[in-house]
């Protein structure tokens, strides 16, 4: 298959992310020495500054992360939860899509806290330098910088502290312009000198709590006192002899765990990779595994989630009867059991790995800065269900189901695949269309993350236009409804490393579709 991009092949480490200067930072601690979790932290840190629309400070981070030295893989969550003033009857009339009080209790920098404990050796002021710098003395704007900013300017005129942090001089960037962001220096600075619970405790939270009390946000100290990340057990699947890690609740990551064991009853690969009978049954997959997540998901200390049902082999063969293999599903219900974003990875010398993946939600997230912070906040709460009946109900202190999911593969408790993508509900679609390239059809990183993709959606099924035209002639056969997308136009940024099961070279792959690129050495 022909590639926009050819694979990086490397021995020593290599970083995939959607932003050049995000992967040169990471890829300079790996060459000072840095393990995989300086890495991403210097990676974090940096995409916050040059993608700000994507992921902040003010937003929240999932980790699926390979151990080498023990062979064990760990997961990390640290989306936020609800301020305790955040009840339905505070919401009656809705949750509104801007503003401080459609923000949750950011995790990103507590995430930051407990793998810089665990991991590193090196200092936290060490790994924030380039992302400071960046912030401090500036960057050249990139194309696609100036071209999201212009697409959002009517929305950020509307919160005019974010348009003056975000913006210094009043003006929108154009490709080549020099950014700065003094303020979010000032806090980066904040955190690499007095440590990451600044922003939770220190001079940091009072800044943002004062904010909060001018602009209608909900947040106190009590709130940010404290940092939500947290150490859990991810989720499992075996699928035709590999294990598939991936996020535990309240992320959506056991929806490709379910997706991928319904198409492990399927032979996928004598079907033929962008065949209509593989995508029908990976889109039924993602219909049925959709159904469960609206039925069961939600904040594990609220309500019982039943994964253990939900990830069992008998449960997706029950589910599997219910796929019709010549008839796309008008409609599915959940099984009776007993926006934007920002991905990267990273490998490192020793094998360990990290799979990142973080958020403001939607672009700009509540499009509000937290004054003298240069901080802009997620949106997350919009995520909330305001139905009583649903797992997913706001209560002040829960945590919203979340569709940030990042995952990780092994054989045989050796490292095989890291990788994921952004893309709100579209990620666990791209993951999955991903792992089966990689696992069914045995194509390279490159090919896997570049093949023509399809996402589902109540508009019906949009597929990148280089897929076959016979294969989308038979899938509106099968009853699907099917809109063309441009050649690269699905909306998913896919980063993958693999690891090669003889030589132990690292492969890496990046999605054409963002701006990044994948690098070793």
């Amino acid at each position: 298959m022909m590639t926009y991009r050819g694979v990086v092949v490397a021995r020593n480490g290599a970083v995939a992310t959607s932003q050049p200067l995000a992967t040169s930072a990471g890829l300079h601690v790996l060459q000072q020495g840095g393990n995989f979790v300086e890495a991403a932290i210097a990676v974090s840190s940096v995409l916050t500054v040059v993608e700000p629309w994507n992921s902040h400070l003010g937003g929240d981070t999932f980790v699926v992360l390979y151990d080498a030295r023990t062979r064990r893989t760990h997961a990390l969550n640290a989306s936020g939860p609800a301020p305790r003033a955040a009840t339905l009857e505070r919401f009656r009339n809705g949750i509104p899509l801007r503003g401080m009080a459609s923000a949750s209790v950011p995790g990103l920098v507590s995430a930051w806290a407990l793998l810089h404990e665990r991991y590193a050796t090196r200092e936290l002021a060490e790994l924030l330098q380039p992302a400071i710098r960046y912030a401090q003395q500036g960057f050249p704007a990139g194309y696609r910088y100036s071209q999201v900013f212009h697409a959002h300017a009517d929305l950020l005129k509307q919160f005019p502290v974010t348009w003056r942090e975000l913006m210094p001089d009043g003006e929108l960037p154009y490709p080549g312009k020099m950014i700065t962001q003094p303020q979010l220096g000032w806090s980066l600075s904040r955190i690499a000198a007095a440590g990451p619970m600044d922003f939770y405790r220190g001079e940091i939270a009072e800044r943002i709590v004062r904010h909060c009390q001018h602009r209608g946000g909900l947040f106190t100290e009590a709130d940010l006192a404290n940092p939500p990340a947290e150490w859990l057990e991810p989720l499992r699947v075996d699928y035709r002899g590999y294990t598939l890690y991936a996020q535990p609740p309240v992320s959506q990551g056991h929806i490709l765990a379910q997706m991928m064991n319904l198409l492990e009853g399927y032979s996928l690969r004598a079907m033929g990779a962008l065949s209509a009978d593989v995508i029908h049954l990976q889109v039924e997959a993602k219909k049925l595994a959709f159904a469960d997540r609206m039925a069961y998901l939600g904040d594990p200390r609220f309500v019982s989630v039943p994964m253990d049902a939900l990830l069992s082999k008998s449960y997706a063969e029950r589910r599997r009867q219910q796929v019709n293999l010549h008839r796309a599903a008008e409609h599915v219900t959940a099984g009776e059991v007993e926006h934007d974003t920002t991905y990267f990875c990273v490998v490192d010398r020793y094998g360990n790995a990290i799979s990142f993946i973080q958020s403001i939600f939607h672009s700009f997230g509540c499009a509000e800065v937290a004054e003298g912070t240069g901080i802009l906040f997620n949106n997350r709460m919009t995520g909330f269900s305001l139905d009583t009946s649903s797992p997913n109900v706001l209560q002040p202190g829960k945590r919203t189901a979340h569709t940030l999911n990042a995952w990780l593969v092994t054989k045989a408790d050796e490292l095989a695949f890291v990788g994921g993508t952004p893309g709100g509900d579209v990620q666990v679609q791209s993951n999955t269309q991903t792992l089966c390239n990689l696992l069914d059809f045995e194509m390279n990183p490159q090919e896997a993350v570049e093949a023509p993709r399809w996402q589902h959606d109540v508009d019906g099924l949009k597929i990148e236009r280089r897929v076959p035209a016979d294969t989308v002639r038979a899938l509106e056969h099968k009853g699907h409804s099917v809109q063309l997308l441009p050649d690269l136009g699905q909306s998913g940024a896919v980063q993958v490393i693999a690891v090669h099961p003889d030589s132990k070279a690292l492969l890496a792959g990046s999605d054409p579709r963002c701006d990044g690129h994948a690098a070793g050495w």
